[in-house]
């Protein structure tokens, strides 16, 4: 009784909205309507104003619809100074009458994932006293931000159990235009943003809020709600999820990695994370006996390069060794030889690199020599007084130490 007093009173409302078709009638899949005007905005972008429209336009967190005027794409719609623009890829030709479509599946999907939304919130608020401050639909996820700093397994577990048991009871999901003063007669779950031209979406003793997007006939058509995960965003907490179709979609992914790793690893579903376990620990493994194989190369490569030298600078170039290896070498070196000091060079890729270490009883001027080799690469670099490094253009590794030692002497 209380919803058709509400109809009625609010009929004058309905009739200032009746360009807007998405209210009447959100199972609406294709219209007809006279070209009022067609533009471009500030950015350029072209756009057509009808006498009426099926297309629900960006609002409430909820993306517009996407379709066809005329066969031509609709690729985004928006309410701009209480006109709805319908931003065109080409001119429409202004004889004809507009016939346009909207992209069924983008809508559908869009209602079940804003009503998942509400349901979502609302046991939320409920079980928790957690309030939803602000919702996102994108394009494979949803997210709401709580009012909280904190979420358990346990309490997301139980939100999901009850927003899915709202689902199943399959409870009618309406509509109502009130103003202000009707407002009392409703326990909104949140602050309304607006003052005249008030919509409530309710699902009967359970939510009751404020929202111009579009939505299905009844809870059930939402069809299956599932919590993805969630993050702490500031003092608040952020929580992904998904609703219908996507559901659906999300399962397909995610069972198909799982075959995919089932054959890799050779291992059943059940046994997964296990098997991956013993996986990561045996790299662990690996890793850290290739890195003592490493350290022990670098010793005889070290013992080597000081038994062929006999200067008090000694010089050695690589190919495609990076800066980090260059670095353990050269101090590796100076702390068996600490009277010498090394310049070690590697060509890599698109780049030349080098590495001076001096020995703490040696006497070079690493600051000078660093000056003096970035100088003959075009580079940058730096250091400290017993180890510096660098780098510039490409060029013959053994052409620049000559260089050097040139300019050294």
């Amino acid at each position: 009784m209380l919803y058709l007093l509400s109809k009625f009173l609010n009929r004058s409302v309905k009739q200032e909205m009746e360009q807007e078709l998405y209210y009447q009638n959100a199972y609406l899949k294709s219209f007809s309507a006279e070209l009022i005007k067609q533009e471009k905005d500030e950015s350029g972008r072209l756009y057509a104003v009808l006498s009426k429209t099926a297309f629900y336009p960006t609002g409430g967190g909820q993306p517009s619809d996407t379709g066809t005027l005329n066969e031509i794409k609709v690729l985004d719609v928006e309410e701009v100074d209480g006109e709805i623009r319908h931003y065109i890829e080409t001119h429409l030709d202004t004889t004809d009458t507009i016939k346009g479509r909207i992209d069924w599946n983008r809508r559908f999907d869009h209602m079940q994932q804003h009503s998942g939304q509400h349901i979502l919130s609302a046991a939320f608020e409920e079980l928790f006293n957690y309030k939803t401050v602000s919702f996102h639909l994108g394009k494979d996820t949803l997210t709401i931000d709580l009012e909280t700093d904190n979420l358990s397994f346990e309490e997301a577990a139980e939100v999901e159990k009850l927003a899915n048991k709202i689902i199943l009871e399959n409870r009618p999901i309406t509509t109502v235009w009130v103003n202000e003063e009707e407002l009392n007669q409703y326990k909104l779950r949140k602050e309304l943003s607006v003052s005249k031209n008030i919509r409530l979406v309710i699902i009967p003793d359970f939510d009751y809020n404020g929202c111009g997007g579009t939505h299905p006939d009844s809870t059930g058509q939402v069809a299956s709600l599932k919590i993805l995960g969630w993050e702490r965003q500031k003092k608040k907490v952020r929580v992904e999820f998904v609703c219908g179709e996507r559901v659906l979609k999300q399962l397909g992914r995610k069972h198909s990695v799982l075959q995919q790793l089932t054959a890799s690893l050779n291992a059943p579903e059940q046994d997964m994370v296990e098997a991956v376990n013993r996986m990561l620990v045996h790299r662990k493994e690996l890793e850290k006996s290739l890195e003592e194989s490493r350290d022990r190369l670098l010793s005889y490569e070290s013992a080597e390069l000081i038994a062929e030298c006999d200067r008090d600078v000694a010089s050695k170039v690589y190919k495609n060794r990076s800066i980090q290896e260059l670095q353990k070498l050269a101090r590796q070196l100076v702390s068996e030889a600490e009277d010498r000091t090394f310049l070690l060079v590697a060509e890599n890729e698109d780049k030349l690199q080098f590495v001076f270490a001096r020995g703490k009883n040696a006497n070079a001027n690493l600051k000078e020599l660093t000056k003096e080799a970035l100088l003959i690469v075009d580079g940058k670099g730096g250091g400290n007084e017993s180890l510096a490094q660098g780098g510039g253009k490409l060029m013959d590794g053994e052409q620049f130490v000559q260089q050097l030692i040139g300019k050294m002497r």
